[in-house]
């Protein structure tokens, strides 16, 4: 995984490269152009002593052996020097796009990582969720509530609810149902007036009525739930079953309400960008369906759609048409949380 400082080192290298590239290339220029005033200087000698030696008649045919010797020297000297510019050239200019290239690799790779880092974030935090609707399942007043809902089982539940939300402040709130879809009870009913609400409609219900097991657990997709003030919440289910045993028959269905658009603006807005990054980039989580349900710069939520070109690859970085890098991680899961198909992206503009 690349370090934020070895991509600063790479990138610094880039630039030390460019610069010291741009600054061998002024001194070589100087260089071979006084070679080649030296070269041409030397042509003016032999040409005058070819002519001096014409003069002189047979006493200056030996001078004019020297002065034509003189003339060669010269022509191989322009020749070197001419071809030791294009050589040293093309070699600085290839070892600068070299570097540039792993420069760009190196933060290819490290947005890459990021958006790993995000969906792992929110994985993980999520995998507690679905530790805590299996747990609350088999609270004795949940268990007793559900196996015989009056105003006494009722009241305790609630109580027992709302003291789970005391501690727990991610949540909006917790909802009891029967089986027929009718919430029994809530941990916040100052809050939110559901109790009689019918929610045997919503997917969560019926994904919560299926499971076979006190050992599952179901979860649905972000979504805002209107009962809760058109709140974004992530909702999971487990079943309520007899005497809380895991083989116990079902009874009921408790719903828990994660409060997800504050939890995950923070996951979002914490990846570790550059001040100069932050200002051209996006960060998102994107849902199987490629449905935005986080984003950085707060757009889009649950509304737009930001399909990843990602050519079966779990991972990987590629190029929009608009000269953008979209780096992209599938959410790898966590524990026993296998995860939702979801994915974390970062799109930055180039600079």
């Amino acid at each position: 995984m690349a370090t934020h400082a070895a991509v600063t080192e790479k990138h610094s290298l880039s630039s030390v490269v460019g610069a010291s590239a741009q600054d061998l290339k002024v001194t070589a220029a100087s260089n071979i152009a006084a070679i080649q005033n030296i070269t041409h200087r030397m042509h003016l000698l032999a040409l005058n002593a070819l002519i001096e030696a014409a003069h002189a008649g047979e006493k200056g045919a030996g001078f004019s052996v020297v002065a034509q010797e003189v003339k060669s020297v010269a022509n191989e000297i322009r020749r070197l020097a001419e071809g030791l510019g294009v050589d040293l050239t093309d070699r600085v200019d290839q070892l600068r796009l070299a570097v540039e290239a792993l420069a760009a690799s190196a933060r290819s790779e490290r947005l890459v990582d990021l958006a790993l880092n995000a969906v792992e974030v929110i994985d993980r935090n999520l995998y507690e969720r679905t530790c805590d609707v299996r747990w609350w399942a088999t609270d004795s007043a949940v268990v007793d509530c559900a196996r015989s809902p009056n105003a006494e089982t009722r009241s305790f539940a609630s109580h027992r609810l709302g003291v789970i939300l005391s501690s727990y402040t991610v949540y909006l709130d917790l909802w009891l149902c029967d089986l027929n879809g009718r919430v029994i009870a809530n941990g916040r009913p100052d809050r939110f007036n559901v109790v009689g609400a019918d929610v045997h409609h919503e997917r969560w219900f019926a994904l919560g009525r299926q499971l076979a097991s006190g050992d599952d657990f179901a979860v649905a997709d972000i979504d805002r739930c209107a009962k809760l003030g058109g709140a974004q919440v992530a909702t999971y289910v487990a079943s309520v079953r007899e005497g809380g045993a895991v083989d116990g028959r079902p009874t009921g269905v408790l719903a828990i309400h994660f409060d997800w658009e504050p939890q995950a603006r923070a996951v979002v807005e914490g990846v570790r960008l550059a001040p100069a990054e932050a200002a051209r980039s996006r960060v998102l989580l994107i849902d199987a369906a490629n449905r935005v349900i986080a984003a950085s710069d707060g757009k889009g939520i649950l509304t737009e759609r930001f399909p990843v070109d990602s050519g079966g690859r779990p991972s990987g970085v590629r190029i929009d048409a608009a000269g953008r890098i979209v780096a992209f991680h599938e959410t790898p899961g966590y524990e026993t949380y296998r995860g939702l198909g979801w994915r974390g992206v970062i799109e930055q503009s180039p600079e």
